[in-house]
C-alpha cells in the first residue's frame, strides 16, 4: 500500500487556482499519463477548485500521485470545505441543478471522468469529494480481494518536506497487518525513525501486535524512537490482536457503537513497558478501525456526521481530517472497514 504524504493546497481566492491546476497539470505529464487522461484531470480539477470558490468561498485540496495495491499508477484528489454544504445531495448531483446560477454540471461531470468518486455533504458541516484517476484501468476490486477495505490520509507539517508520521499495511491471505506510528517531533529525524520502524515492521511475521512492537523496539533503538499501534486482522479466525505504545489513538466501530483501545505508556526504540497484553476483538461484518497520529485531535464522535459509515473508508478519513486536523503537527488518519 502506497504511504505517501498529500501535497496540501489551502484554496482561499480565485489567485490560487491557475498556480494549484498548473501544478497538477505537470505533474501528470511528467508520469507519463496520456494527453487524454491528463486533459481529463485537467477538467476534473477545474470543477473541484470553481465549485470551491463559488459555494464555499475557500477550501482545501489534499492531492498526490501514487500506487494502489495492485502497483497501479493512480491520482488521488480530495477537496475539503466548510460552506454550509447540503442534507441531499443526490440532488446536487443531478445536471441542471445550481444554486449559483450556473449550469449545474461540475459534479456530474467529475463522476463521469472519474475512476472513483464519491460526495459527503452535510448542512452546516460542509462537503469532501474524492475523485481517483488511473493512468491505466484497475485491475480488480479491493473490497473483493482482501476482506478490509483501508485509506489513509497523511500530510506533513506544515513547511516540512518529509512526514514524521509513518503507516504501511501489509496484506497475505491469511491476515491483514496495520502500523501507525509517529517519529517524536517532526521532520528528518522523525521521519528517518518512522521509516526505520515501517521497515522492522515488514520484517516481523508474529501474529501478536505486542511481539511486532518488541521488534520494532530493538531494531530502531539507534533513532530519536517513535510512537507507534499495531493492529492484526487473522482473516481465518475474524479476530482482531492490537496494542500500541504512546499516544496512536485506536478506536473500532461496531455501527455506532465503538471502543477505543488504550495504548501503553512508553517511546518505541527507548522505553516500552516490560508487561504489555494484546487486546482482542471480534472482527465482524460493516466494522470500522480508525487509527490516528497525535495530529488529529481525539475527540471526535463519527455519530455526528448523518450516514458517514456507509462512505468510502477515505471519505471517513478525510472527514476527520478536515474536521479534526491540528494543522501543528504530521497528520494521519487511516480507516480500514471489513467487507467480509
Amino acid at each position: 500500500m502506497d504511504n505517501s504524504s498529500y501535497v496540501s493546497y489551502k484554496i482561499e481566492d480565485r489567485s490560487y487556482l491557475s498556480f494549484v491546476k498548473r501544478e497538477i497539470h505537470n505533474l501528470l505529464v511528467q508520469a507519463g499519463f496520456s494527453t487524454t487522461r491528463v486533459g481529463e484531470v485537467d477538467i476534473i480539477v477545474s470543477e473541484l477548485t470553481s465549485n470551491l470558490i463559488k459555494h464555499a468561498g475557500q477550501g482545501e485540496l489534499l492531492y498526490r500521485l501514487g500506487r494502489d495495491e495492485e502497483n497501479t499508477e493512480v491520482f488521488e484528489i480530495y477537496c475539503l470545505d466548510n460552506g454550509v454544504g447540503t442534507d441531499d445531495i443526490q440532488r446536487m448531483m443531478r445536471d441542471g441543478v445550481s444554486t449559483t446560477n450556473t449550469l449545474g454540471n461540475g459534479l456530474g461531470a467529475i463522476q463521469r471522468l472519474s475512476n472513483f468518486f464519491q460526495v459527503y455533504s452535510m448542512s452546516g458541516m460542509g462537503t469532501v469529494v474524492v475523485s481517483k484517476n488511473y493512468a491505466t484501468p484497475p485491475r480488480l476490486s479491493q473490497k473483493s480481494v482482501h476482506g478490509l477495505d483501508i485509506k489513509a490520509l497523511q500530510v506533513n507539517y506544515p513547511g516540512e518536506q518529509v512526514c514524521g508520521d509513518g503507516y504501511e499495511v501489509v496484506r497475505t491471505d491469511q491476515e491483514t497487518r496495520i502500523f501507525v506510528g509517529d517519529g517524536l517531533g517532526h521532520g528528518p529525524h522523525a521521519h528517518t525513525a518512522v521509516q526505520e520502524a515501517i521497515a522492522a515492521f515488514r520484517l516481523c511475521t508474529s501474529p501478536s501486535a505486542v511481539e511486532v512492537l518488541r521488534f520494532i523496539h530493538q531494531q530502531v533503538k539507534k533513532t530519536r524512537g517513535l510512537v507507534a499501534s499495531v493492529a492484526i486482522l487473522n482473516h481465518e479466525t475474524k479476530k482482531w490482536s492490537i496494542c500500541g505504545i504512546g499516544n496512536i489513538s485506536t478506536r473500532l466501530h461496531q455501527g455506532l457503537q465503538y471502543k477505543n483501545y488504550m495504548s501503553h505508556n512508553g517511546i518505541v526504540g527507548m522505553n516500552i513497558p516490560n508487561t504489555m497484553h494484546d487486546f482482542t476483538a471480534e472482527a465482524n461484518h460493516f466494522q470500522t478501525i480508525v487509527m490516528c497520529s497525535d495530529g488529529i485531535r481525539t475527540r471526535w464522535e463519527l455519530s455526528k456526521y448523518n450516514g458517514l459509515l456507509k462512505y468510502d473508508a477515505g471519505i471517513i478519513a478525510s472527514v476527520l481530517f478536515k474536521e479534526h486536523a491540528r494543522r501543528n503537527d504530521d497528520m494521519t488518519v487511516l480507516v480500514g472497514k471489513v467487507n467480509y
